[in-house]
C-alpha cells in the first residue's frame, strides 16, 4: 500500500463530504477524538445565538421561548437513535461520573430488593478509574464489595457464582480498545440474577449500540469524544423503562421532580427517565452538544451508524496493516484486537520505552494521539473527518519520529498535567 492508494479511498468514500462539518485545523492529523472531538462548524454560531439573542437579549423569557427547558430530553431524543434507544428514555444530564453514580443507586436497590444475599459489583481492573473510583466509593456506603477481574474471559465464570448483583462495564476498553460483546454478556448477566450498567464513553458516535435490542438495564456516556459536543459537555443517561420508575436516584434535585415548578417542599420524583435529572441543565453546553450530536446524524442518509463503523474498521486496518509494514521492528506491540468484532475505533500500542516522548514527537509535527500510563500510545479514528491519506501520513511522522530517535530530545519527555 502506498500513499497514492490511500487517496483512490478517500476519491471512493461515500462519507467524505462530512469532513465539512468540522473546523479542522491546517497542518494537524488529528487521532485524539476518543478523548475529544473536533469542533463542529456549527457550534460557534449556535453558542453565539444562545449567548447574544436568547440569553442577551431575551434573558429568563428563552426557558420557554427558546425551549431551554426542554434540551434534556430533546438532545436525549436525538442520542437515542445513536445507542439504540427509545424515544423519550434518555436525558442528556450532568457528568459520566455523577449519572453512573444514580444508575449503579439504582442498580444495587432494585438488585438487592429482588435478592438481599447479593452484595457484588463486578467490573473489569482495566476499566476506566472513574467508574472504579465511583463503584469504590458505592460499595463502601452500601456494604458491598467491588470485585475487579483481570481479563474479559474471567467476567462469566464470576458471575456464575451467583452473589453479584451489579456487572459495570465500559464497552469499548479506554486503554486496548477492546469491544465487549453487549449482547452477550448482558445475557449471561441476567441468566445470573445480574443487572448489567454500560458505559458508552468510548462506542457512542463511533459504533453501532443496541441497548434495547441488547436487553442492557442502565447507560451512561460522555458528550465529548466521538459525539464532538466540546471540553467537558454534559453526558447523558438510559434506563431500561422495566427499571425507570422502581427506584427514585440519590440525586433528588429539583428537575428530577415530577413539578419543579410547583415549588413543593417535599419530593416526588417524575415519572419515566425525567426522574434521573437533578440540576439546572447547563443550557450553552448543552447548545453545544447537540451540534456535535448533529454532525454524527449526518451520516444517517448516507447509512447512518453502521456506514460509520465500516470506515471506522478500515480506518484502523489501514493503521495496523502500515504500522506494520513500516514500523513493525520499533519496539511496538499492538494492543487492540485486530478481529473487528472486538474492537471499538482506536488502535493501541505498548512500548517499553518512551511512549508518552513519542507522542509528544508525534503533536510536535502535528499528528495529535494521546498517551495513558504506563505504555500505552493511543490512536482514535474518527469516520466522520479522517482520510485515508492521513492514516498514511500519521504513520510515515511515526516512522520517522522512531527512526531519527526524536522522542528522547528532552522537551519531549517533560511530561503535562495532562497526557
Amino acid at each position: 500500500m502506498n500513499r497514492s492508494d490511500c487517496q483512490a479511498l478517500d476519491a471512493e468514500d461515500p462519507l467524505a463530504r462530512l469532513r465539512e462539518q468540522f473546523a479542522l485545523p491546517a497542518g494537524k492529523i488529528y487521532l485524539d477524538g476518543n478523548s475529544l472531538g473536533v469542533l463542529p462548524k456549527a457550534t460557534p454560531a449556535r453558542v453565539a445565538e444562545v449567548v447574544l439573542r436568547e440569553w442577551g437579549e431575551h434573558l429568563i423569557e428563552s426557558w420557554n421561548t427558546a425551549h431551554w427547558i426542554d434540551l434534556p430530553q430533546r438532545v436525549g431524543n436525538k442520542l437515542a437513535i445513536l445507542v439504540g434507544a427509545g424515544p423519550d428514555e434518555l436525558v442528556v444530564a450532568d457528568s459520566t461520573s455523577v449519572n453512573l453514580f444514580k444508575v449503579l443507586s439504582a442498580a444495587l436497590a432494585i438488585a438487592r430488593s429482588d435478592s438481599p444475599q447479593r452484595r457484588a459489583i463486578v467490573s473489569e481492573r482495566d476499566n476506566f478509574p472513574t467508574d472504579l473510583y465511583i463503584a469504590e466509593s458505592m460499595a463502601r456506603d452500601r456494604g458491598c464489595d467491588l470485585m475487579l477481574v483481570d481479563a474479559p474471559e474471567q467476567i462469566e465464570p464470576r458471575l456464575a457464582r451467583g452473589d453479584v448483583a451489579v456487572l459495570m462495564l465500559t464497552q469499548v476498553n479506554y486503554r486496548t480498545g477492546r469491544l465487549h460483546d453487549m449482547a452477550a454478556l448482558t445475557r449471561a448477566a441476567h441468566a445470573s440474577g445480574t443487572l448489567a450498567i454500560w458505559d458508552l464513553a468510548h462506542s457512542a458516535g463511533a459504533l453501532p449500540v443496541h441497548l434495547k435490542r441488547d436487553d442492557a438495564d442502565f447507560a451512561i456516556g460522555c458528550g465529548y469524544k466521538y459525539l464532538n459536543g466540546g471540553p467537558g459537555a454534559p453526558a447523558f443517561v438510559w434506563v431500561h423503562p422495566r427499571h425507570v420508575d422502581r427506584f427514585v436516584q440519590p440525586l433528588s434535585g429539583w428537575m428530577g421532580h415530577a413539578a419543579p415548578f410547583a415549588f413543593d417542599p417535599g419530593y416526588a420524583p417524575a415519572g419515566g427517565i425525567s426522574r434521573f435529572l437533578c440540576g439546572t441543565p447547563p443550557v450553552i453546553q448543552m447548545a453545544a452538544l447537540e451540534c456535535g450530536v448533529d454532525t454524527v446524524l449526518a451520516a444517517e442518509p448516507l447509512g447512518g451508524i453502521a456506514a460509520l463503523r465500516t470506515k471506522s474498521l478500515a480506518l484502523t486496518d489501514c493503521f495496523m496493516r502500515l504500522v506494520a509494514e513500516r514500523c513493525g521492528d520499533r519496539g511496538l506491540t499492538l494492543v487492540t484486537p485486530r478481529d473487528a468484532d472486538r474492537r471499538g475505533s482506536q488502535v493501541s500500542y505498548a512500548r517499553a520505552e518512551g511512549g508518552y516522548a513519542i507522542v509528544q514527537a508525534l503533536i510536535a509535527r502535528g499528528v495529535v494521539g494521546d498517551f495513558r500510563a504506563p505504555d500505552i500510545l493511543r490512536f482514535g479514528f474518527t469516520p466522520l473527518y479522517l482520510r485515508f491519506v492521513d492514516v498514511w501520513d500519521a504513520v510515515e511522522h511515526l516512522r520517522q519520529v522512531l527512526d531519527k530517535e526524536e522522542w528522547q530530545q528532552e522537551r519531549f519527555n517533560r511530561k503535562a498535567a495532562v497526557t
